[in-house]
């Protein structure tokens, strides 16, 4: 096992990371940019580095100071969290190149599974379900219009290098198309420097499933059971729940079967998130995650499992001490990404935070980098915590998420948690019935 870990990150993910090796007894390595000198990731690792200024370019996507600062601080392995440099198969090259293990998965399959088109392509080759679409990047307009009439409007047009909705068009009809076209194609060039586009039958009532797998060196490969993440404002996750409300148990086993086998027969390696569209019972292959997720504490919360312990046995070579007949799911799970935003119009809202007082009890969980004085600078994502809650059923995770969000207090700056009191009170919500549509209509899109 690993002495010495350098974290490539910050906040709540980086602090995340840190608690597991601790346990672990392994030391940490902090790295942060000028704005991040008080992050309490900073104040708890072992060792911190300064490597650069408040810019994520200047500092968090700054591979050679990271690379400086693990040799000087004698690290062995790097863990990248999610975000910043996370997915970058050509950071991973270079981690390995200058002699330190990367913690996630080979350049290859991440370089792979970064193309959206290549992922399709690979879980084609598999037998992993696929929406309807095109079979790779549209070479023009006409290409366009002779897939969109053969899968049927409506139609997405999808950035090959995209993420985050991004570069992401819908048509309705035909009249619609080319101006889909040319707005996918830009967006998708002016955010990921690529311009490749591809089309998806864009469905009309789906849910958002996804598989957490691990995967270690020796060809083993398990998965955790599904996360549901619906409830998204333009492509954003803002509430996950592990398992899902819609699926039974023998619909998660039949995809687990055939996403495990595949992967096994890929040759991938530690953890990995494939995202699947769920609608009337059937699977639809969209993209694979090839990191640690933000909404991973929900299943660690159902199957008492520490993913991010797996990912550093598995970095580190050791096999996975379980099959998937030892993998047992317990209860119901719930995440509220907490944001600083203001919970109506989702303008940003950094500051100094007066007051933060963390819920508590049985069931409880959060995970925050937030303190009482802290300034949360205006440079980074706005996620500033995330509360988890685990129950015995859904209805019983439901209530003490409820009680759980009254008690928590984040002063001094706006935050998104009013919006999660509203969507746990609304009956639709606790009925389970919702697709990725309906939290958009629940907030009226406003800016």
């Amino acid at each position: 096992m690993f002495r010495k870990v350098l974290i490539a990150n910050r906040g709540e993910i980086a602090l995340r990371v840190h608690r597991a090796c601790q346990e672990m007894g392994i030391r940490t390595v902090a790295v942060h940019s000028t704005a991040d000198a008080t992050a309490m990731h900073v104040r708890l690792a072992d060792e911190s580095v300064c490597i650069g200024p408040p810019a994520a370019r200047d500092s968090y996507l700054n591979v050679a100071a990271i690379l400086s600062a693990a040799s000087i601080t004698g690290a062995e392995a790097i863990h990248p969290g999610y975000g910043f440099l996370s997915e970058n198969a050509n950071f991973a090259e270079m981690v390995e190149a200058h002699g330190f293990t990367f913690i996630g998965p080979t350049a290859e399959h991440i370089r792979m599974m970064g193309d959206k088109i290549a992922a399709k392509q690979a879980m084609m080759s598999l037998g992993v379900p696929l929406v309807p679409g095109s079979d790779g990047e549209l070479s023009s307009l006409e290409e366009a219009r002779e897939v969109a009439e053969r899968i049927k409007y409506p139609v997405l047009i999808k950035a090959a290098a995209g993420g985050g909705g991004r570069g992401m068009k819908v048509a309705q009809g035909p009249e619609e198309l080319e101006e889909a076209w040319r707005v996918a194609r830009t967006e998708a060039k002016a955010a990921f420097g690529n311009d490749a586009v591809y089309m998806e039958k864009y469905l009309d009532r789906p849910r958002h499933i996804e598989l957490q797998v691990m995967a270690d060196m020796h060809g083993n490969v398990v998965h955790f059971g599904e996360r549901d993440c619906s409830l998204q404002r333009r492509h954003q996750k803002l509430v996950e729940e592990a398992g899902s409300p819609a699926l039974t148990p023998a619909e998660r086993e039949a995809i687990g079967a055939q996403v495990t086998q595949g992967l096994s027969k890929l040759g991938y390696r530690n953890a990995g998130t494939l995202e699947f569209l769920w609608q009337d019972g059937q699977f639809s292959f969209i993209e694979m995650n090839t990191r640690l997720q933000v909404e991973h504490p929900v299943t660690e919360m159902v199957c008492g499992v520490d993913l991010v312990k797996e990912q550093l046995r598995v970095a580190a070579g050791e096999k996975l001490g379980y099959t998937q007949a030892d993998v047992s799911f317990s209860g119901h799970a719930i995440e509220c990404r907490i944001t600083a935003e203001d919970p109506e119009t989702f303008a940003p809202s950094p500051g100094r935070v007066t007051t933060f007082h963390a819920p508590g009890g049985l069931g409880v969980r959060v995970d925050s980098a937030l303190y009482s004085g802290y300034s949360v600078p205006p440079h980074y994502d706005s996620l500033v915590a995330k509360l988890v809650v685990h129950g015995k059923t859904r209805a019983e995770a439901i209530g003490r998420m409820r009680r759980a969000l009254s008690e928590m207090v984040v002063d001094g700056i706006r935050t998104t948690l009013p919006l999660h009191q509203r969507i746990m009170d609304d009956a639709q919500f606790q009925s389970g019935d919702y697709t990725i549509h309906w939290l958009e209509r629940f907030v009226g899109l406003k800016d």
